[in-house]
């Protein structure tokens, strides 16, 4: 159960509130307000808001809404701390994965493990999320690869959802690699994941979305299709890592089977661009990932936007390629290293975010009638989200209206 919140509680003293407003298509800044919650929803924003049971001031703080994370990998035991040092002594991506690392790694200790030592290995991090200021994430399987250990991985998530503060929305990505027992019959694991896999994990009715890391070496295009229409069938809704190291034609796939989301995105063509645009998919970009893997190839931002693509902002938060779970780190890159804005950065961390899970009516802007989870800043303005960089300036994050620091210590 999610924890109670008090009755009424009201935030004073806001020196700035900033949220996407999508009403006027722009980053709202309001000065001076109050912010009254009631029943952990925002029931009003104002000059005076009227009484109530408790208060915070704010003491002149910037209130933004939490994050929305919409790429995670948080399902896995253990971490792979060795596969950063022989990326220090300068192994590439592929070439830990054919000395047994990469995503096949960490399969042993999923399979094995139980749901109750998956539940206590993930709860941190997602304490750790909720500390950071993200309040709901979406959330992969695909650590495990054969059927048992890939609905583990979602039971996992739905314990988690159902227990802990953050909300989760859940992802059967069965298709993020071929295991070592289908090494030779690569075909032979996509009749798995369509005739046995994608039918249990809807029966099981905890994903609401099916991802395929789509990409050479790992599923092609035609296998791609085949396990996503399929997912369509039984009401899974399509997503795509989608060209990261070639241009595998991903893009066009995800405009093609209408997916949600494409990410990644770093070696996408000018025809994936197009077609992503026509289709009206989302672009997840992932900059922590090229930054965790010490490259210095990132998304083309400028051609996706000039194209029309709406951007959404992701950690990608997994074992092996990007071990990082800040939105305000990677806020910082996107202004860094993708040459987006402030308020673009912004807007793609919450909003857009919030848009390629389709809950952008509960989550990832700041709004009456809408759920109050915030971040409390030690901060007076936008700009110094991406300036502190690895600082981390937060006063307090508020989930339903409660601290996050309260309700975790109860917990």
């Amino acid at each position: 159960m999610k924890n109670p919140t008090p009755t009424t509680l009201k935030l004073t003293n806001v020196g700035q509130l900033v949220t996407y407003d999508p009403d006027i298509d722009k980053i709202r800044v309001d000065v001076k307000v109050e912010i009254l919650i009631r029943d952990g929803k925002i029931a009003r924003i104002g000059e005076s808001t009227g009484t109530a049971d408790e208060m915070i001031d704010c003491r002149g703080r910037m209130v933004t809404p939490g994050f929305v994370d919409p790429h995670t990998h948080p399902v896995f035991l253990r971490g792979r701390e060795e596969e950063f040092r022989l990326r220090c002594a300068g192994a590439g991506y592929r070439e830990i994965a054919s000395r047994g690392g990469g995503i096949r790694a960490g399969i042993e200790g999923v399979r094995k493990a139980t749901e109750k030592e998956l539940v206590h290995a993930v709860t941190p991090r997602m304490n750790r999320f909720l500390r950071l200021g993200t309040t709901t994430i979406e959330a992969k399987s695909g650590y495990g690869l054969n059927t048992e250990s890939e609905l583990k991985s979602l039971r996992v998530l739905n314990r988690l959802e159902r227990g802990n503060p953050i909300d989760i929305i859940p992802t059967f990505l069965g298709a993020h690699a071929f295991p070592p027992e289908y090494e030779g019959n690569h075909d032979a694991y996509v009749d798995l994941i369509c005739g046995e896999m994608i039918p249990l994990v809807a029966k099981q009715g905890i994903a609401r979305f099916c991802d395929v890391f789509c990409e050479e070496g790992y599923f092609t295009v035609p296998q791609s299709r085949r396990i996503l229409e399929t997912a369509k069938v039984y009401g899974l809704i399509p997503r795509l890592h989608a060209d990261e190291f070639t241009d595998s034609g991903a893009a066009g796939l995800a405009g093609e089977v209408g997916a949600v989301s494409a990410d990644h995105l770093m070696a996408v063509s000018d025809a994936g661009i197009a077609a992503l645009a026509e289709s009206g998919v989302t672009a997840i970009l992932l900059p922590g990932t090229t930054f965790f893997l010490g490259s210095d190839r990132y998304a083309p931002v400028d051609k996706l936007v000039r194209a029309g693509v709406k951007i959404a902002l992701a950690t990608d938060f997994n074992p092996g390629s990007c071990y990082l779970q800040s939105m305000p780190f990677i806020i910082s890159l996107a202004c860094l290293y993708l040459g987006m804005s402030v308020e673009e950065a912004f807007q793609a961390a919450t909003y857009q975010s919030a848009v390629s899970l389709g809950i952008e009516k509960r989550a990832g802007v700041i709004k009456e009638g809408l759920p109050a989870d915030l971040i409390i800043w030690d901060l007076e303005k936008l700009i110094e989200i991406p300036y502190y960089v690895t600082d981390l300036p937060i006063y307090k994050v508020m989930k339903s209206g409660v601290a996050v620091q309260n309700i975790l210590e109860e917990w």
